[in-house]
C-alpha cells in the first residue's frame, strides 16, 4: 500500500462511512489483511467487551465517545492500556482525537479534514514515521560564545601563522576542558573562572602570565607540588596529555578578559562534548576546513546514521529481553564488546555520541536486571573507551577527539551515579591511544581496530566528499594508492575511498558501515563504477537515508545535500529506505537508492529505446568574438547593416530556460570574402585569430585558419528539440524548447535534430524527470543531463502510430499554452509554485498519454514509476544481450558453413 492510495481510500472514506463501519474501513484504507477485519468485526480479535469500543493488540484501541469530554476520554483510556495498542483513537464524527504511543504525537482535528493527515498513521502501512532528536539550545549557544570568545582572542592577537593558530587552538580546548569540569564536579564549583576573576586584573593584562602558570600545575602531580599559592594548588592534577606540552596563552585586554568570564557563565554541565566540534569548526581557519572535506555534524544528523546502524536493534532487542535476567546479561555482554570505529572522526563527534547512547542503554538495561532481582545488584559500566576507534588527519582535530571522549565519560558517569550511588573516579584521565593520528585513506584501518573472532564492529562517520577535480595533490595519490589497478577511479569522489576500504574491512566479518556522503556517489556514472565493486562482495546496502539538507549548529553551518548509506554482509534481516521522514521497509536497495533490483545503468553511444540520436551544440573557441548580446546585435545592424545575413540566434541552457537573447556570426565559406567586407566582421575575425592563437590546445591553434567558424561548428539546418545540460532540481518537468531552423545550439545544451515531434512529450513527461533525477548527475544541486547516461538509457515502450499522435496533440497543447503566456521566460513558468494552471494540467494531460505508452493501469505514485522503469531497462538490456548472442552465435554457424 503506497501513500497515494491511502490518501485516495481516505477521501473515498470520509463521504462513504458509518459510525458503525468506520473504525474497519479505517484500518483497510492502510492495506490491513481484509481476513484480520473480519475476525476484529466478529469479535475475535477485538480484547474489549464493551458495545462500540474496539481493542486490537498493539494495533488500535477505538473508542465513539458522545457523552463526555474527549480530551479526557483519550486521557484515561491511554493510562489504562495494558495491550501495547499503538494508536488510541476517540471521536464523536465531528472532532477526532488520535495519540500515538510510541512517539507520543498527538492529533486533534475536524473529522473531515482527517485525509490531510494520513501520515499520522503510515506505520499501520509499514511506514514507520523516522523520529529524530532535536539540537540542545545549550549547545547552539554554547558553540556561539566560544566562536565570540575566539574572535575577541583574535583581534588583540592578528597572528596567524600555523603555529600560533595550532597554540590557540590547544589553546581553547584546554579553556572548554576548564569550563566544563568547574561544572561538572571534576573541579570545585566554580574553581577556574572564580580564580581568575580574583586573581587577575580586570584589563587582561597578566592573564596569560596567569593561565600558563595555571596549566602547568594541572600537568604536575600532587607529590611534585612545591611551595604554590593555595588558589593555585587547588587545581588537580589532570594527565592524559591534556596540559603536557607548553604553549604560551594569547595576549588578552578588558575585552577578552570578560569574553573569558562570559564563556564561563554558560552551564556547561547541560553540554554535549560533541559541541567542541563546532568550536572547532568555527576556530579553524575556513581554507584548511575547505581542504579537509570537514563539516561539524549535530547530534540530529548523528542519530540518522547511528539508529539504523546498530542502536534500533539494540533497543528491539532489550524490549524482547525484560523479565529475562539471563537475556538481560547477554546484552549487556553483548554492548560491552562492541567496537565503534570511525575513520574520518574530526573531533569525535560520531563517537562521542555512539559512545552515550551505549551508556544510556546500559543503565537502562542495569535497571531492569534490578527490577528482576528485586535487590539492588548493579555494577560499574563495562563500556570502554578502549572499544572506540578512531583515525583523524589533523593534528588538533585528533586531540580534540580524545579530550571530548574523556569528558563524555564523565558526563555519563555522573548519570550513572545519579542512578546508582556509585561510579569511576574522573582524574586523573587516563591514556587511551584508540584515536590514531594519521590518513585513514592510507592506514591499514585493522592496524587501527583490529578484528578478532566473535567481535561486531560498527563503522561510521562523515568522511571528506570532494570530487576528482577539487581534490588536492595528496588526495589524488590517496585515490590512486586505494583504487591501485582501478583504470576509472578519477570518476569517483574521494568518500569513494572510505566506502572501497569499508567494504573489504566488513567483508565476512560480524560488521557494518555507515557513511554520509553528497548525493553523487549514488547517481550518473560514479553508481556503476563503485557499487558494482562492492555488491560483488556479496555486500548489500541495509539502510540509506535519501537526498536531505545537512544542516548544523556549527558558526560556518556546512549545510549541503547528502545522503547516508548502510552497507552489510547479504542477510535476510529487514531494509528500510528513510525519505522524507518516513521510513519504509523495502526488498532491496540499488545504488542509485530505490527499492529496485541492483541494476546499473551504465553509459551508452545509443539509445536503447531506439529513438532519434541526441547531438551535440557548436563550440565558438572565440573568446567572445563571434556571440552577441541584443544590445550589441542591434547595435551592429544600426552601424553596419549587412551584418544581418551573418547572424544567427545561438541557444544553450541559460538562453532557453531564462529567455535571454544572444546572437553569432555564422559565415558560410562561400561568403566568406563577401563578410570580410564588412569592418565589424573583419575586426572580430582577426580578434578570433588572435584568441586561438594564444591557446595551449592545437586543435584551437588549428582553428586559428578559419577564424570566421565555430571552434566547433555542429549546426544542423532544421526543426530541433533542445535539452538544457543544466536545471532546477526543484521543478516538476524538464524545461525543453522546441523551434524551428536557423537556431544555433551552443554546447550547454543537447540538440535533437529533425525529430518527430512526439519525441518532445516524451522527454517533457514526469516519467523522464524521474528517470534524470534518479541516474543523472548533479551540478552542485542543480540537474545535469547527459547524452549518454540518461537520454540514451532512458527506456520507452514501443509506441503504435495510433499513440504517437496523442502524443503529438499533446505537444501542440504544451507549446500553446506556453504561448499564451509568452511574457514569461520558461524559468517563469516551470517555477513549481507559479506555474500557469492551464499550462501545468496540458502537462498532467501530457503525462497521462505518455504513461499510458507504459501500461493501462495508471501509476499512483513516483516510486512506483521509478520502480517500473528499473524494471522495463533491465528487460530491454537483457533482450538487448540476448539478440547480440544470438547474432553472434549465427555469424559464427554462417563461417563454420
Amino acid at each position: 500500500m503506497n501513500i497515494a492510495q491511502i490518501e485516495s481510500n481516505l477521501q473515498n472514506l470520509i463521504v462513504n462511512y458509518t459510525n458503525e463501519t468506520f473504525i474497519y474501513e479505517f484500518l483497510l484504507a492502510y492495506g490491513s489483511p481484509k481476513a484480520s477485519i473480519t475476525r476484529l468485526q466478529k469479535g475475535n480479535l477485538n480484547l474489549s467487551k464493551i458495545e462500540g469500543e474496539i481493542s486490537w493488540k498493539k494495533k488500535v484501541f477505538f473508542k465513539p465517545v458522545f457523552d463526555q469530554d474527549l480530551h479526557q476520554a483519550i486521557s484515561e483510556i491511554k493510562n489504562a492500556l495494558k495491550q501495547e495498542q499503538r494508536f488510541v483513537i476517540v471521536t464523536d464524527f465531528k472532532t477526532f482525537l488520535a495519540i500515538d504511543t510510541k512517539t507520543s504525537d498527538s492529533l486533534d482535528i475536524d473529522f473531515m479534514v482527517l485525509p490531510k493527515h494520513f501520515d499520522f498513521f503510515l506505520p499501520w502501512a509499514g511506514m514507520e514515521k523516522a523520529q529524530h532528536q532535536n539540537e540542545n539550545p545549550a549547545d547552539v549557544k554554547a558553540a556561539e560564545k566560544m566562536a565570540k570568545l575566539f574572535d575577541e582572542i583574535k583581534k588583540d592577537n592578528p597572528d596567524n601563522s600555523p603555529e600560533f593558530i595550532h597554540g590557540l587552538n590547544v589553546f581553547l580546548s584546554r579553556l572548554l576542558f576548564c569550563y566544563f569540569a568547574e561544572d561538572t564536579g571534576i573541579f570545585e564549583k566554580n574553581l577556574f573562572t572564580h580564580s581568575i576573576q580574583n586573581h587577575t586584573q580586570t584589563d587582561g593584562s597578566d592573564l596569560s602570565d596567569y593561565l600558563d602558570k595555571m596549566f602547568e600545575v594541572m600537568n604536575t602531580d600532587a607529590n611534585d607540588r612545591h611551595n604554590l599559592p593555595v588558589y593555585l594548588d587547588a587545581f588537580p592534577y589532570v594527565n592524559g596529555g591534556l596540559f603536557q606540552n607548553k604553549h604560551t596563552a594569547p595576549i588578552f585586554t578588558r575585552r577578552s578578559r570578560q569574553a573569558v568570564l562570559d564563556s564561563g557563565e554558560q552551564n556547561w554541565a547541560a553540554i554535549n562534548p560533541d559541541i567542541f566540534g563546532s568550536m572547532f569548526q568555527a576556530v579553524i581557519s575556513v581554507n584548511q576546513r575547505g581542504s579537509l572535506g570537514q563539516h561539524y555534524t549535530s547530534v540530529p544528523n548523528i542519530m540518522k546514521v547511528i539508529e539504523p546502524l546498530f542502536l534500533n536493534d539494540l533497543y528491539t532487542t532489550f524490549e524482547n529481553a525484560k523479565g529475562n535476567k539471563n537475556k538481560l546479561e547477554a546484552l549487556l555482554k553483548r554492548i560491552w564488546n562492541i567496537k565503534l570505529f570511525d575513520p574520518a572522526c574530526g573531533s569525535g563527534n560520531f563517537l562521542i555520541i555512539a559512545y552515550k547512547e551505549l551508556r544510556k542503554l546500559e543503565m537502562a538495561i542495569f535497571k531492569e536486571i534490578d527490577a528482576v532481582n528485586k535487590t539492588y545488584t548493579t555494577q560499574y559500566s563495562g563500556i570502554s573507551l578502549n572499544h572506540f576507534y578512531g583515525i583523524e588527519i589533523d593534528d588538533f582535530a585528533h586531540e580534540i577527539a580524545i579530550l571530548s571522549l574523556w569528558l563524555a565519560e564523565h558526563q555519563m558517569n555522573q548519570e550513572f551515579f545519579k542512578a546508582f550511588g556509585r561510579t569511576k573516579p574522573s582524574l586523573p584521565l587516563q591514556q587511551t591511544g584508540s584515536i590514531v593520528h594519521g590518513n585513514a585513506a592510507r592506514v591499514d584501518w585493522e592496524s587501527v581496530c583490529p578484528k578478532k573472532e566473535g567481535d561486531e564492529i560498527y563503522i561510521l562517520g562523515n568522511p571528506p566528499y570532494l570530487g576528482y577535480s577539487v581534490q588536492n595533490e595528496l588526495q589524488k595519490e590517496d585515490m590512486t594508492f586505494v583504487f591501485k589497478g582501478f583504470k576509472e577511479y578519477k570518476s569517483l569522489d574521494y568518500i569513494s575511498c572510505w566506502i572501497f576500504k569499508g567494504a573489504d574491512f566488513i567483508q565476512n566479518h560480524n560488521a557494518q558501515f555507515a557513511f554520509v556522503s553528497t548525493n553523487s556517489i549514488c547517481q550518473g556514472e560514479q553508481v556503476a563504477l563503485l557499487w558494482s565493486k562492492i555488491f560483488i562482495k556479496n555486500l548489500e546496502i541495509g539502510f540509506a537515508h535519501t537526498s536531505f539538507k545537512w544542516n548544523n549548529n556549527a558558526k560556518a553551518n556546512a549545510g549541503v545535500s547528502v545522503i547516508i548509506v548502510g552497507i552489510r554482509n547479504i542477510s535476510k534481516s529487514e531494509k528500510y529506505l528513510f525519505s522524507e521522514n518516513r521510513k519504509l521497509l523495502v526488498n532491496n536497495i540499488n545504488g542509485y537508492l530505490f527499492n529496485a533490483n541492483n541494476v546499473f545503468i551504465n553509459n551508452r553511444n545509443q539509445s536503447i529505446s531506439k529513438i532519434p540520436k541526441i547531438g551535440y551544440g557548436s563550440s565558438a573557441l572565440d573568446g567572445g568574438n563571434l556571440l552577441f548580446t541584443e544590445i550589441e546585435k542591434n547595435q551592429a545592424l544600426s552601424d553596419e547593416p549587412k551584418v544581418e545575413k551573418f547572424l544567427k540566434k545561438i541557444m544553450g541552457s541559460q538562453e532557453l530556460i531564462k529567455g535571454i537573447e544572444r546572437w553569432c556570426l555564422w559565415i558560410d565559406d562561400k561568403d566568406l570574402e563577401e563578410a570580410k567586407q564588412i569592418d565589424l566582421i573583419s575586426n572580430r575575425l582577426k580578434k578570433v585569430e588572435q584568441f586561438r592563437l594564444e591557446s595551449n590546445r592545437k586543435g584551437t591553434i588549428d582553428a586559428a585558419k578559419t577564424p570566421h567558424r565555430f571552434g566547433e561548428p555542429r549546426y544542423i539546418e532544421g526543426k530541433l528539440i533542445v535539452i538544457p545540460k543544466v536545471s532546477s532540481e526543484n521543478r516538476e518537468y524538464l524545461p525543453i524548447g522546441y523551434f524551428d531552423n536557423n537556431v544555433v545550439i551552443l554546447d550547454k545544451a543537447f540538440p535533437i535534430y529533425n525529430s518527430e515531434p512526439y519525441i518532445f512529450t516524451i522527454l517533457s513527461s514526469k516519467m523522464h524527470i524521474l528517470w534524470l533525477k534518479a541516474i543523472g548527475g548533479k551540478l552542485e544541486s542543480r540537474l545535469s543531463y547527459s547524452s549518454s547516461i540518461v537520454y540514451n538509457t532512458f527506456p520507452i515502450p514501443p509506441i503504435s502510430e495510433t499513440q504517437k499522435e496523442e502524443l503529438t496533440q499533446c505537444v501542440f497543447r504544451i507549446l500553446e499554452e506556453r504561448e499564451n503566456h509568452s511574457e514569461k521566460t520558461l524559468a517563469q513558468l516551470y517555477d513549481p509554485e507559479k506555474m500557469p494552471e492551464d499550462l501545468r494540467e496540458a502537462h498532467l494531460l501530457n503525462d497521462l498519454a505518455v504513461e499510458r505508452c507504459y501500461r493501462s493501469k495508471p501509476f499512483e505514485s513516483d516510486e512506483e514509476r521509478l520502480e517500473y522503469l528499473f524494471k522495463l531497462y533491465e528487460k530491454m538490456i537483457a533482450e538487448e544481450k540476448e539478440k547480440g548472442t544470438l547474432f553472434q552465435e549465427e555469424k559464427k554457424a554462417k563461417k563454420q558453413k
